[in-house]
């Protein structure tokens, strides 16, 4: 945060200072467990939780009422945690790069922080919503060259809302998909939402848009920015793609008739699209291909349980996507684990939980996933985890998948793993976020006779 006194952040927001004028230099926060030195406690009042209640000890806090610690009072905290970083993205004067999207907006904004380098500050894991974005401006200071934002939405209104507080230079829509349709009411309802970001722009941002995404592609004439498209027919493309035995792709990344290659370290094929996205977003504020390029093939999975590839010590291979999962990203995942299956010895095993949040879509959904299990080259096993996700049973059955499991929970998925696959095999691991199935992929990777 740019350092200021307490009295000056009640000034901004038209609140109460109760306490000491301490100085805040420090970032905001929200979890009183970790605290910030010389940071701003901002202390949210939620159902089941008070924040005031945790404020003890604090160096300052934003609330609804005083407490023990130095403290601003104002009538809203969200309003007034919103209200502060607005105004310090006024203050910064930096480029604001914001990404939303209904699949792939943490990888690739993770890819742009990485290309942009130690100047950037960028959402860290998914906090994309009306906490997570403030927090993430406010732990800008004078160093900081560009902001990196990841916006997401839960209704209509949600991401305009999220660029009056950090309004765009550059934004990009990756896709328009059904994750979160149960919520929306539809799909089209989706494209509404997710085109707000765009509709931000002053005349000299850029609108970063997927040529590949009918309904993103169409959002060019919702903005006042500049278009710069990407995908397979887009401004910034790609040609040459190929993977390696562990599913990570190299080709050559093409813009303005110049090309660079690119060889990732992460994991499927439809990180080429994450990647492209970014590297638009990064040309968008003035980056080189080259550079862009030499960047894209050095960086790392950064965000937890997101296409993490391990190897057990007897060549068992987990692939543990557990973060969260759509139809769009469950149809991805398995697309990576037939590129890893293609040159190992082993089976390829889909160990699949419920996707939540898809509404009157829930079945179809899952039966949809399913059936993308099978094909010309099916995935060997299906491991469905718990009833709610039945659907994907039925639907891999009904594709030819050869051997379909459905399970009581998680522990009677991890027995059937640790039972039938071994040295050779590629295991899938991906559900909704609520399934907490990471707790599976980790108890694969166990120590044990057979592994590290």
């Amino acid at each position: 945060m740019i350092p200021q006194r307490l009295s000056e952040v009640a000034r901004l927001l038209g609140g109460e200072l109760h306490g000491d004028d301490v100085l805040v230099d420090g970032p905001a926060y929200v979890d009183s467990r970790a605290p910030e030195p010389g940071g701003l406690f901002v202390a949210i009042a939620g159902e089941r939780v008070d924040g005031h209640r945790y404020a003890d000890g604090a160096h300052a806090v934003l609330g609804s009422r005083p407490t023990a610690a130095p403290t601003v009072v104002v009538p809203d905290v969200t309003v007034g945690l919103g209200r502060l970083a607005r105004a310090a993205v006024d203050r910064l004067g930096v480029p604001v790069l914001a990404v939303t999207g209904s699949q792939g907006k943490t990888g690739t904004k993770d890819l742009l922080a990485y290309v942009l380098g130690a100047s950037a500050v960028a959402t860290r894991a998914n906090n994309n919503n009306e906490l997570g974005v403030p927090l993430t401006v406010l732990r800008a200071d004078a160093a900081t060259r560009e902001l990196v934002l990841e916006m997401g939405a839960r209704g209509i209104g949600h991401i305009a809302y999220l660029c009056e507080v950090a309004p765009p230079t550059v934004s990009a829509v990756l896709n328009v998909g059904t994750a979160h349709v149960g919520e929306f009411g539809g799909v089209e309802a989706i494209a509404a939402a997710k085109g707000e970001i765009v509709e931000a722009l002053d005349p000299d941002g850029t609108a970063v848009l997927n040529a590949d995404d009918h309904r993103v592609a169409a959002m060019a004439s919702r903005t006042r920015g500049r278009v710069l498209t990407f995908g397979q027919e887009g401004d910034v493309c790609w040609r040459g793609l190929a993977l390696d035995a562990l599913g990570r792709p190299s080709y050559e990344l093409g813009h303005a008739g110049a090309w660079a290659a690119v060889a990732m370290r992460q994991t499927g094929a439809h990180q080429v699209l994450n990647a492209a996205a970014a590297a638009a977003m990064a040309l968008a504020v003035g980056r080189g291909l080259d550079e862009v390029a030499e960047r894209l093939s050095t960086a790392e999975a950064s965000s937890p349980w997101r296409m993490e590839l391990t190897e057990r010590a007897d060549g068992l291979l987990v692939l543990n996507d557990a973060y969260n999962a759509n139809p769009g990203s469950m149809v991805a995942a398995l697309d990576a684990l037939r590129a890893l299956g293609r040159d190992r010895p082993g089976r390829t095993v889909a160990v699949l939980g419920e996707m939540k949040e898809l509404g009157d879509d829930h079945d179809r959904g899952h039966d949809e996933v399913g059936r993308a299990a099978g094909g010309p080259e099916a995935v060997d096993a299906v491991v469905v985890v718990g009833e709610a996700a039945r659907g994907i049973a039925e639907g891999a059955r009904a594709a030819g998948v050869g051997e379909v499991i459905v399970t009581a929970g998680r522990d009677e998925a991890v027995a059937w793993v640790r039972e039938n696959a071994g040295a050779g095999d590629a295991v899938l691991v991906k559900a909704s976020r609520a399934a907490a199935l990471e707790v599976l992929a980790a108890a694969l990777l166990e120590e044990g006779d057979d592994a590290r």
